[in-house]
């Protein structure tokens, strides 16, 4: 019972060898195909959470920012009352004190 009897046995036993040795390299490399996509998929997921968060972000200072556009606008309408009434005051006083100077009375 040899194992090897003519040079068909032989290269059969190195086909074999071959055939193994073949398919432990395309197992390999699927393996590492398999964990380089998982890596990418990872990589993607978290670009995407951290892409929403900035969304996210942008949404509520622009919203903030549209909020207080809008306050700034009563605010600058009160401001702008506040100088008319105070400039009328200020006439009105300027006004009395020149009458008070051209009568020459003192309180």
């Amino acid at each position: 019972m040899d194992l090897i009897t003519n040079s068909k046995d032989l290269l059969n036993i190195v086909l074999c060898f071959c055939a193994l040795w073949l398919t432990i390299f395309i197992a390999w490399f699927i393996y590492y195909l398999a964990m380089t996509m998982r890596q990418v998929f990872m990589t993607v997921k978290e670009t995407r959470r951290k892409i929403n968060k900035i969304d996210e972000a942008i949404k509520t200072f622009k919203e903030k920012i549209e909020h207080s556009a809008s306050y700034l606008l009563l605010v600058g309408e009160g401001i702008k009352k506040l100088v008319e009434v105070t400039k009328a005051k200020t006439k009105d006083l300027a006004e009395d004190y020149i009458e008070k100077k051209k009568t020459g009375k003192k309180k």
